[in-house]
């Protein structure tokens, strides 16, 4: 590893760097997602159970302990359940927008490694040529072919490695952007069904029947 290294010149170092910086945000993304990632089925059905009783505290609690965006925008929700039907939407829709920059953090790090890692392995096999064309010019016209290969072999390394970096990068933010996905699909679920939740509790039996039933020639 070491003597590649070496071969590829002060390039390989860079994209080191980069493949190291990648691999730490990877994980750390990784973590996180893992962490605030709950079953939001079994937490809705729980809240409906505790609302539909007016017990407020303890569903303000359920929200508190529970970790992820999802329990969040539920807390909103719970916070301001006395709001207008409309008013408590956009309570909703503000308290989601506010998780979205926390699940996004440093993705745009592992943008970066994607975009500059074969740029720096395109740099590298440039400097590599421009090694082999010097070798030639300086020795007027005549080089060997180990002094070509040498510098060749250096500007293969650097792209090659480059790259694999930009590959890995690529599949990580792939990957990762779903898994957010998956959240930010959670949180609008949990809005939703809140706000219908809360609303509806305060309504006669017969309007939320007539809220239900929608015509089968409707729309």
């Amino acid at each position: 590893m070491l003597e590649l290294m070496q071969k590829g010149g002060p390039v390989m170092w860079v994209i080191l760097a980069l493949s190291v910086l990648g691999l730490a945000v990877f994980l750390e993304r990784l973590v996180f997602l893992h962490r605030v990632q709950i079953r939001v089925g079994e937490f809705l059905r729980g809240l409906a159970n505790l609302v539909r009783e007016d017990r407020f505290d303890e569903a303000r609690r359920q929200c508190l302990s529970t970790p992820g965006p999802a329990a969040r925008v539920a807390l909103s929700a719970v916070l301001a359940r006395e709001a207008p039907r409309e008013e408590l939407r956009d309570i909703v829709q503000e308290a989601g927008q506010l998780e979205v920059p926390r699940l996004e953090r440093h993705m745009l790090l592992l943008h970066l490694v994607a975009y500059a890692a074969p740029l720096l392995g395109l740099l590298g096999t440039v400097l590599g040529l421009l090694e082999a064309f010097y070798l030639v010019s300086s020795q007027g016209g005549y080089a060997t072919v180990a002094d070509l290969s040498g510098a060749v072999y250096q500007s293969l390394i650097s792209a090659a490695a480059g790259l694999a970096v930009a590959i890995a990068a690529l599949a990580a933010v792939t990957y990762l952007s779903s898994r957010v996905k998956d959240l930010l699909h959670d949180m609008e679920r949990t809005g939703i069904e809140m706000v219908n939740l809360l609303k509806n509790r305060m309504l006669p039996a017969a309007e939320i029947l007539a809220e239900d039933s929608v015509p089968a020639d409707e729309g």
